[in-house]
């Protein structure tokens, strides 16, 4: 019989994993260098391109001073300006957030009743007449916008304040309503920085208004 020598098994041959590690090393330093370099600065570069007053955010600026954002709200202190819906963060910035009472929680209705009899006493209408924009605080607390009816309430104060004649308050009131996004999205609103500036720039009763000016 006859018989066919085999071949020896091949030796095992060590295997090389140092293409699979240059690999996975030069795809991380992809991925940093796209992702942590080059998006971010692309993205600040159109943003300052297309959109500089939005990027740097939406300030307002008079005589080089910037007194604010139309996209924050901000107290007001004299009577010769309008007031902003009340705050749970107490206008910071750095500590944005709502009360987060339930509606269920007594000291909610506790403190919107407080809220209500406050805001009627000072603008001198009945309680029922305040809206609730001006009761309740907003998610974010900065939230910049009243109301058009939480602005016209504060006509008669701001006006007697000032010195100023309610119609040419309720002028500029009206030439600052904003209507809604696209004609649909949310509901008609006044930014209540710019109104206040608008009065400044009236001339009349102006004041120490703005914390910090």
């Amino acid at each position: 019989m006859t018989t066919f020598p085999i071949d020896p098994a091949p030796a095992a041959q060590p295997v090389d994993d140092g293409g699979l590690l240059r690999g996975a090393l030069g795809l991380a330093l992809v991925a940093m260098a796209g992702a942590g370099v080059v998006y971010p600065m692309l993205g600040v570069g159109l943003g300052q391109l297309l959109f500089a007053h939005g990027a740097n955010g939406s300030l307002i600026e008079r005589d080089g001073r910037v007194l604010g954002s139309s996209l924050v709200a901000q107290p007001f202190a004299a009577d010769g300006y309008v007031q902003p819906r009340p705050s749970a963060a107490d206008y910071d910035v750095m500590a944005v957030s709502g009360s987060n009472e339930a509606r269920s929680n007594p000291e909610l209705r506790a403190r919107i009743d407080a809220a209500r009899a406050t805001v009627a006493q000072r603008e001198r209408v009945s309680p029922d007449a305040v809206p609730g924009d001006l009761l309740t605080q907003s998610g974010g607390g900065i939230d910049p916008h009243i109301s058009p009816e939480a602005a016209a309430i504060q006509i008669a104060r701001v006006a007697s304040a000032r010195g100023l004649d309610a119609a040419v308050v309720r002028a500029e009131v009206e030439a600052h309503v904003e209507p809604r996004q696209f004609g649909v999205l949310g509901q008609p609103r006044v930014n209540v920085l710019q109104l206040n500036l608008a009065l400044d720039a009236l001339g009349a009763g102006r004041g120490d208004a703005v914390r910090g000016r």
